[in-house]
């Protein structure tokens, strides 16, 4: 049987095309058929062998039942024929000729052809299974190796995050003592220039009071007044400062506007 031949006995049992074509070139990479290198389909053709029809069709997935009925129109249409020398003893009698061509039990032969063909379909499942697990198998191992190196990123980025709150910790209680160290040197300021010896009401003359201040000599009442203010307001409790401090600006300053008064 040609490949033309095998085409048009499927098509006419009702095979889809596109499975009739992939069946036509498995068959013939399979040496069940032959192909003539004629392109024109004969509608004509003489099959002697109706077992081995019903095998192909058995093969090419068409039921047994369907494969008799189209077995025994091909009869009738000719296009295979029965040469009678073969026994074929079935349980379908459907007419004389169909009792002659269906046979009881499948022979050696086909049987070990069908053995065959379900070892290269399972040698098949298992290449087709053995590529799945190497697939699995890699892309389980990528994945792996994914993970690892986030939870490394993950693990880097915690420390990185405990060594900044630790560095913010530190720089905070380095601005705590560095801010404790300049009121304390405001405040030792405001004693050492104000006050000599711890003796805040030793004199009251303007001169002193412009050399506590800062000021020059010619500095007037005015900006004396003004400076005392300014060193009050520094000085304040509620600004930051030393109350024993402000309350000591504050005598000098009582005492300094009141002798102006005078």
């Amino acid at each position: 049987m040609n490949t033309d031949q095998a085409f048009n006995l499927l098509m006419d049992a009702g095979v889809p095309e596109n499975n009739s074509i992939q069946t036509v070139r498995r068959w013939l990479r399979e040496g069940k058929i032959k192909y003539d290198g004629n392109s024109n389909r004969k509608a004509e053709y003489i099959i002697d062998d109706t077992d081995y029809v019903i095998e192909l069709l058995k093969d090419a997935g068409v039921a047994d039942s369907i494969g008799i009925q189209t077995v025994t129109h091909w009869l009738r249409e000719g296009k295979i024929k029965y040469d009678g020398t073969r026994n074929r003893n079935t349980g379908y009698m459907i007419d004389e000729t169909v009792s002659k061509l269906l046979t009881n039990n499948r022979t050696n032969q086909n049987k070990d052809d069908i053995i065959h063909q379900l070892k290269l379909k399972i040698k098949a499942q298992d290449e087709h299974i053995e590529v799945i697990e190497e697939l699995h198998e890699a892309a389980s191992k990528i994945l792996i190796l994914q993970r690892d190196k986030l939870n490394q990123e993950l693990i880097f980025l915690q420390n990185e995050k405990n060594r900044l709150k630790n560095e913010t910790i530190d720089l905070l209680k380095e601005n705590i003592q560095l801010r404790d160290e300049l009121i304390k040197l405001k405040d030792k300021r405001f004693t050492e220039n104000i006050y000599d010896n711890d003796n805040i009401h030793s004199t009251t003359q303007s001169e002193d009071y412009r050399r506590k201040l800062g000021l020059s000599k010619k500095a007037s009442n005015k900006e004396l007044l003004a400076g005392y203010k300014d060193l009050l307001k520094s000085a304040h409790p509620d600004r930051g400062g030393n109350a024993k401090t402000f309350q000591y600006i504050k005598t000098d300053y009582d005492t300094f506007r009141n002798s102006i008064k005078d």
